[in-house]
């Protein structure tokens, strides 16, 4: 197959579908776990739920890096660019993530901050390059996927004297959201859910490669398949787990390999080792402190450090408590099971991160209800 086309044909997909479903023992229950907020999408854009066996369970984690950004983080972002009148840059998705009080970026925005959206670090240097009068800073977020384009930022602004261009880093990794899925205590206290198996992040794995998940299959004997974005390629994965769970196997394989191999992007790994280092604790929304689970400026690039430079200490912050985000990012339930859902909080006023960002899990159930390939 060549072209996008060839990854949504319909028929192909019945046939992967009728396959699975003679795959399936209609004695058990397959409970599937998709990290990547692009897979759960993928699931209900094209309706793959829907073609599925009903004992084939996807469960939704929290493999979207806004969803996961605490309400704390987003306040101090909010101070930083109030209080010290910088020009703040981020991604869309992250302007309307809510912090206290329901604020956000773009709620500051309105209020006079200098807050811009862009698409890639690089849009943030240039604006220091025009503006060598003021502070720029890049309040960066994503898992592994977006963690080398900040550091290349970085060794770049460095190179070139940029001495107004800072970063806020927000990048948190996901084999150790993984972990704590499957051992934290604290979830263990909310009824931790039984997993079968996990479909293993794309855009991810083209950085990391493929064997950090390794662990995960040798330890607690969970197989991961790592898959692709569009329709085919997720149903391909599940059919693929499911062959895995039926013979008591747990592997790491690679569905897909068009893109993915097993020692990653070298080069992506080698500039974020050389700007990065490992947090002893950082929190996430939703599990909460998992232990070296993100990353930070080493001490060498400490000049380009938004949190050296505006060391401004915030709270911790609680989510709506009717917000039922932390336990759809746990995997314990599922959107429609909250009763703010499409009522309260929707897309236009969203109340919790899941409904915010285009890869949560709230969204996504919001966004294509109904939809079938």
């Amino acid at each position: 197959m060549k072209y996008v086309d060839d990854f949504r044909d319909p028929a192909i997909a019945r046939k992967l579908a009728s396959e699975i479903r003679n795959l399936t023992h209609r004695d058990r229950t397959y409970r599937l776990m998709e990290f990547c907020g692009g897979h759960t999408h993928a699931i209900f854009r094209f309706g793959l739920h829907q073609l599925l066996p009903p004992n084939v369970e996807f469960v939704h984690g929290p493999g979207c890096p806004v969803c996961v950004l605490p309400a704390s983080r987003v306040d101090t972002a909010i101070k930083i660019a109030i209080e010290e009148g910088v020009m703040l840059c981020t991604f869309g998705d992250v302007l309307r993530v809510p912090g206290a009080k329901g604020r956000s970026l773009l709620s500051a925005k309105a209020s006079g901050a200098d807050v811009r959206m862009v698409y890639s670090p690089m849009d943030a240097l240039r604006f220091a390059e025009r503006n060598p009068d003021r502070t720029v800073v890049f309040f960066a977020v994503g898992f592994e996927t977006t963690a080398p384009t900040t550091a290349f930022a970085v060794v770049y602004a460095r190179e070139h004297r940029l001495s107004n261009f800072l970063v806020h880093c927000n990048h948190v990794l996901t084999p150790s959201a993984i972990q704590n899925i499957l051992e934290s205590p604290e979830l263990r206290k909310w009824g931790a859910p039984s997993l079968d198996g996990f479909l293993g992040p794309s855009h991810v794995s083209a950085i990391i490669g493929s064997h950090p998940y390794e662990f995960f299959a040798e330890e607690y004997r969970r197989p991961v398949v790592i898959t692709g974005f569009e329709p085919i390629d997720v149903l391909q994965a599940v059919g693929m787990l499911v062959c895995q769970i039926n013979e008591g196997r747990a592997e790491v394989e690679n569905q897909y390999t068009r893109v993915v191999t097993r020692d990653g992007n070298r080069a992506a790994q080698a500039v974020v080792a050389e700007v990065f280092e490992l947090r002893k604790l950082f929190e996430w929304r939703g599990l909460g402190p998992i232990p070296y689970s993100a990353l930070r400026l080493k001490a060498a690039f400490a000049d380009f450090d938004a949190e050296k430079r505006y060391p401004i200490p915030v709270p911790p912050v609680p989510d709506h408590p009717a917000c039922a985000c932390g336990a759809i990012l746990r995997g314990l339930k599922q959107p429609t099971d909250c009763r703010l859902f499409g009522k309260a909080c929707s897309p236009e006023r969203p109340l919790g991160s899941c409904m915010v960002s285009s890869e949560g899990a709230c969204a996504a159930y919001y966004n294509y209800r109904g939809a079938t390939l």
